[in-house]
């Protein structure tokens, strides 16, 4: 079974299309999405597009979370995910009784990499930040005990691929709200690691995402889907967020 692993779509409908339509072209067995989901310009299509999505597994983010406790106006938790507050107010009963499903991991095996953990920020929080320079010790700390060949985690919304204390941790990368290079990326997992990187026109996503009526629109439609920040950037914003 070959699986597509998506994550960090934040309401970024236009990506999210290009992305499915470049998952289909590959055929997967099954989509697993890392979290993030809706929190973000079109979060009530991006749900309805995921729901319509066959063979899909999905885990929770901590922006999912937040989305959840908006809409109960229960306390949100830290770093609850682009325009929380307004997206939650955009949504059915059905789409947050979709997102409180959600679970906190998906196992699967996957002929070539073994015993795969799914996960958003690490096993044990959807909080945690992981990437590529998170310090050898504190990724064992993180991924203690997971009894699991591959971790793949989200969250910090840039593709990497590590070896840790012999498990393999990779990073699909953010679908809607990448860091580092703009398009959309995600990943095809089976018999190995194969990440993707899906253009889209970008100047007709921005010209939509304008059109929410979400007040942080259009610095979302310049700032992460005209331009997106640099690996630099993202890095100094995870390291006051408790990171790398």
């Amino acid at each position: 079974m070959r699986v597509a692993v998506l994550s960090d779509i934040h309401g970024n409908l236009p990506a999210l299309e290009a992305v499915l339509e470049a998952v289909a072209r590959e055929s997967p067995g099954l989509v697993v999405v890392c979290g993030d989901v809706a929190s973000g310009p079109l979060p009530v299509e991006t749900l309805e597009l995921m729901m319509d999505v066959r063979d899909a597994r999905f885990l929770h983010g901590n922006a999912d979370r937040s989305l959840v406790s908006a809409y109960d106006g229960a306390a949100k938790p830290a770093l609850p995910g682009p325009g929380a507050d307004w997206a939650a107010s955009q949504l059915s009963r059905t789409h947050r009784d979709f997102l409180a499903s959600f679970p906190d991991s998906v196992r699967l095996e996957i002929e070539g990499l073994g015993r795969v953990l799914f996960c958003h920020g690490s096993p044990r929080s959807d909080l945690e930040i992981m990437t590529a320079a998170t310090p050898e010790e504190r990724m064992l700390e993180f991924i203690a005990e997971v009894h699991a060949d591959v971790v793949v985690c989200g969250h910090t919304h840039m593709q990497f691929d590590r070896r840790v204390g012999g498990v393999r941790v990779v990073n699909p990368g953010s679908v809607g709200m990448p860091y580092g290079a703009g398009g959309a990326h995600w990943a095809m997992l089976g018999p190995d690691v194969a990440f993707q990187r899906t253009s889209y026109d970008r100047e007709a996503a921005a010209r939509r995402i304008r059109q929410s009526s979400w007040p942080g629109a259009e610095e979302f439609a310049s700032h992460n889907v005209l331009s997106v920040p640099t690996a630099a950037e993202a890095m100094e914003f995870f390291a006051k967020a408790g990171g790398p």
